[in-house]
């Protein structure tokens, strides 16, 4: 059985299973839909925990390159076609929450009204799916990455590769720990109960394929994120 990985090395996990499913989707062994291997055979394979491997798992759906179902298992997603771009944005990326907001509002409002044109069905079950599982989170970490899944989610749903990268770029500036420490000392559950109307508006925008809506959403959203986190309007 392999030893036990802990909680500060389950990171490379999660690197060498995307690294994994990557290797088997470029030899074609696996496709869009199959089925992955199980949690047993992945922590033998991987030389892992299963803690590990079920953060990795989980670290992979919220990002949406798997769906994970009760009873049936765990399935390959649309793989991205540089899954190593995210990681080279984050070593790059050097900002402020502040150039964080204003590269938000000018690009978040357009990719979801894209996204309302575009998402196919599957796109909008897997956008509800991490706004059913934002919703139901209990701490203040699990509620972050839903979130973060669900923006993610919406602009993947757009079906365009360039701005799914400047996204993907912009985004990964939130890993930053200035965008982290300012976000959990501005949390507040009348905030997060905010957040997830905010979120239920745009999703619902989406679902009824109304641009429009979606955009103004969107942006009315980050408005407030901006106010919550920067105090300006």
């Amino acid at each position: 059985m392999a030893a036990p990985v802990s909680r500060e090395t389950a990171g490379p996990v999660v690197a060498r299973l995307k690294a994994l499913l990557d290797e088997a989707v470029a030899a074609g062994t696996l496709g869009t839909g199959a089925k992955i291997p199980t949690e047993r055979a992945l922590c033998e394979t991987l030389q892992a925990s299963r803690t590990a491997v079920r953060s990795a798992l989980a670290e992979l759906e919220r990002e949406g390159r798997i769906t994970r179902h009760v009873g049936r298992g765990t399935f390959l997603a649309e793989l991205e076609a540089d899954p190593g771009l995210p990681a080279v944005a984050r070593g790059a990326v050097q900002t402020s929450p502040a150039e964080i907001m204003a590269t938000r509002l000018l690009l978040e409002p357009e990719v979801a009204a894209l996204a309302a044109r575009h998402a196919t069905q599957a796109d909008i079950d897997h956008i509800r799916h991490c706004l059913r599982r934002g919703d139901a989170t209990t701490t203040y970490d699990e509620f972050e990455a839903w979130d973060s899944a669900l923006h993610r989610a919406i602009a993947a749903a757009a079906h365009n590769g360039l701005l799914l990268r400047l996204f993907d770029t912009m985004n990964a500036a939130r890993d930053l720990p200035v965008w982290g420490s300012l976000k959990r000392r501005t949390a507040t559950a009348e905030r997060r109960r905010e957040y997830e109307r905010c979120h239920g508006e745009i999703v619902a925008a989406l679902v009824e394929r109304d641009p429009d809506a979606a955009r103004e959403h969107m942006r009315g959203h980050l408005v407030d994120v901006r106010t919550n986190l920067l105090g300006a309007p």
